[in-house]
């Protein structure tokens, strides 16, 4: 049986000029990141649509054939929450994080490091790549500890319970998977000193193994388009010295000033450049990558 894929019908001569010429202009980006890590943090709503899913996955095996190094970190909230209301376990937020005791951390690792992981790694095994599903727990890969919230407007400091934050990275699992044809999909569970599980922000936990790799790019899959100015109109690139005074003047707020922290923490650890960009557009990873017209915003050094 021939591995040469079937061809479709037949192009018109225009047609094929605009395919070859959309190559072209891929392939100047395809040297720019050959061989390179890129971190690629999956989540939002885009997760829930199976369309988009294995949208994304067949990205991640085009970039893996591409030359790149793709490792992909993925959340899980919304179905973490769902499972828990199956299971008629109460949860609660704190300061936008989720109150994590015993019972919910079991959840946690049971639908971040089992459904989500293997559903993602079904997708891109599906698209012809090869995914290797891990966590933070593998290889002792991410150490964590816990997250301490501190008092609020005189109210008592609420304790988040197994949530935590990454204390120690160590890539050696990493390191013997990547330039193998093998991608990555990591779940953000994490040990904590003494063998409890943490669970760990996805942007956080993007950050961390972004910057033990070194990554030529992290990119931060979100729901929204970017940083935004005041005018609602996307700011393409950003350096990190800028960063404070946007938050400061209330051009960044809410949830995205923890994304932007992500980032700058990520570049002080030797990534080159972070993006935060819309996961719900299509193939959104690979117009930032091998395209000129790029996608989201840019942050740098």
């Amino acid at each position: 049986m021939s591995d040469t894929p079937a061809k479709s019908a037949p192009l018109s001569q225009a047609a094929a000029i605009e395919q070859a010429r959309i190559l072209m202009q891929a392939l100047p980006h395809m040297l720019h990141y050959d061989d390179a890590v890129v971190v690629v943090k999956y989540g939002g709503h885009a997760m829930g649509d199976e369309a988009t899913a294995r949208n994304f996955a067949r990205d991640m095996v085009l970039l893996e054939q591409s030359g790149v190094n793709p490792v992909v970190v993925h959340g899980g909230g919304p179905q973490i929450g769902a499972m828990l209301n199956k299971l008629g376990i109460k949860s609660e937020f704190a300061d936008g994080l989720r109150v994590t005791d015993k019972a919910t951390v079991e959840v946690v690792e049971m639908v971040l490091a089992g459904s989500i992981n293997k559903q993602i790694v079904g997708f891109i095994n599906n698209a012809g790549g090869r995914a290797i599903g891990l966590c933070g727990k593998d290889g002792n890969m991410v150490t964590a500890r816990k997250v301490e919230m501190s008092e609020s407007d005189g109210k008592p400091a609420v304790d988040l319970g197994f949530v935590g934050d990454p204390a120690k990275v160590d890539a050696t699992v990493l390191e013997q998977v990547l330039g193998r044809e093998l991608i990555p999909v990591l779940a953000p569970v994490a040990l904590g000193a003494e063998g409890e599980t943490y669970n760990v922000n996805a942007d956080t936990f993007a950050g961390a193994i972004a910057g033990a790799l070194a990554a030529k790019r992290l990119l931060l899959l979100t729901d929204v388009p970017g940083v935004l100015d005041k005018d609602k109109n996307l700011i393409k690139e950003l350096r990190i010295g800028e960063i404070p005074a946007l938050i400061a003047d209330g051009t960044i707020t809410g949830g995205m000033i923890p994304k932007v922290e992500t980032c700058i923490y990520a570049i002080e650890q030797g990534v080159e450049g972070v993006v935060i960009l819309d996961g719900k557009i299509p193939h959104a990873v690979l117009i930032e990558l091998l395209t000129d017209h790029g996608a989201g915003t840019l942050i740098t050094r």
